[in-house]
């Protein structure tokens, strides 16, 4: 069930991604609020992805869904 609802929040943040060339992919949720996501595209290689990851996906996920605790590119 936490993926499911990961999966519909990150469908909320792609197309911002998506408007700069990148996209994500969602690699796993682990059972203690890990969220594993693959960037892609532009955001793959970009040198503000990091801050993309954290300041962004992050944030947004950590806001609407209390469960998420940390979120890390593989």
């Amino acid at each position: 069930m936490l993926r499911d609802q990961v999966e519909e929040a990150l469908q909320k943040i792609r197309p911002a991604l998506q408007q700069d060339g990148g996209d994500l992919e969602l690699i796993d949720v682990t059972d203690d609020g890990r969220v594993k996501i693959r960037l892609t595209g532009a955001c793959g290689g970009c040198p503000m992805s990091q801050m993309t990851l954290k300041m962004g996906i992050e944030q947004r996920l950590k806001e609407e869904i209390p469960e998420v605790e940390l979120v890390e590119a593989v």
